[in-house]
């Protein structure tokens, strides 16, 4: 197996880190696997009140974790996992949303999961993603 290479983005990045002990991402061979990423400031770690505005800043973290662990972004993304608090048309409509916005050349595999309960008690939805990042 090659060398494994975790990333973590800083600030909230970090603190995660340091608090949870995990990191943000892992380079394996030409992939590039993401924790879950919630919608949360990623320098301060506040989580957006509004629902859609929460949603949104989920998919542009996912994007700022791929670039920081040396990727191109959304375009690289083969796998989603999304973990939702709120199942209702109207969160998952938005998620379809930012997919499309995300992905606009390409539609990845999707599994989107219900729970009770996040990592944080005010979070509502969590992306997880692998993309692929070539040889």
């Amino acid at each position: 197996m090659s060398q494994l290479q975790y990333y973590t983005y800083p600030d909230y990045g970090f603190r995660l880190r340091e608090t949870y002990s995990y990191n943000q991402a892992v380079r394996v061979g030409d992939r590039i696997e993401c924790s879950g990423q919630g919608g949360w400031n990623p320098t301060s770690g506040e989580i957006k009140k509004d629902l859609h505005e929460e949603i949104d800043q989920a998919f542009e973290n996912v994007d700022y974790n791929l670039k920081n662990a040396g990727g191109k972004g959304w375009s690289q993304v083969f796998r989603v996992n999304t973990y939702h608090t709120d199942m209702s048309d109207e969160a998952l409509d938005h998620m379809v949303k930012n997919l499309r916005k995300w992905m606009p050349d390409h539609q990845p595999v999707l599994t989107v999961v219900g729970v009770a309960k996040l990592g944080r008690e005010d979070m509502r939805i969590e992306v997880e993603v692998s993309a692929y990042i070539g040889a």
